[in-house]
């Protein structure tokens, strides 16, 4: 089964070894520096700068924009499967539920929206993905709002401590 193992910064060292994860989208703010785990190789690394924000104009933060969302929509495509794929932002509540959710979409368009946030709300009552990223996802995978209206469906997650990472499987297999 083809997952997506999403993770706080704080636990992508274990959850990479854990899970055997061989590449890594990372979604951090550009002054957080942190170490890519020895197991990821750095051309299997994808980095993002950009704050967890919904809107442009907030200061010096870096809103997520159309090219931070196609470069994980690429990055997905080139994603080998043969191990799951490792996202994580600073406390993997947001910004990389949303990133798992538009590479779910992106690898198996043929997917209903609802069912893929319903299954993410099942793994992760905390997960509260990041609208503006669910919005150009929404846009770049032509989902003609069906993306953006299943994740305000779901609602927003559970309080959070950034400690519950979670595995997303990018389709369901339940049916068989």
């Amino acid at each position: 089964m083809t997952m997506i193992v999403v993770s706080p910064l704080a636990r992508i060292g274990e959850m990479a070894v854990w899970h055997k994860a061989r590449e890594m989208i990372s979604l951090m703010a550009k002054e957080q520096a942190f170490h890519r785990p020895g197991v990821i190789q750095a051309d299997r690394h994808l980095l993002l700068n950009m704050n967890d924000i919904a809107f442009k104009g907030t200061g010096d933060l870096v809103a997520p924009d159309e090219k931070h969302v196609r470069a994980i929509i690429d990055f997905a495509a080139g994603w080998q499967q043969e191990a799951p794929l490792l996202v994580h932002c600073w406390m993997g509540v947001s910004r990389s539920p949303a990133a798992a959710l538009i590479a779910a979409l992106s690898l198996a368009p043929e997917q209903e929206d609802m069912a893929l946030a319903r299954r993410l709300r099942t793994v992760s009552p905390q997960a509260t993905p990041n609208a503006r990223i669910v919005e150009i996802g929404d846009a770049l995978l032509d989902r003609r709002g069906r993306l953006v209206d299943a994740v305000k469906a779901i609602g927003r997650g559970a309080e959070a401590d950034g400690n519950a990472p979670f595995v997303l499987p990018v389709r369901d297999n339940s049916n068989g």
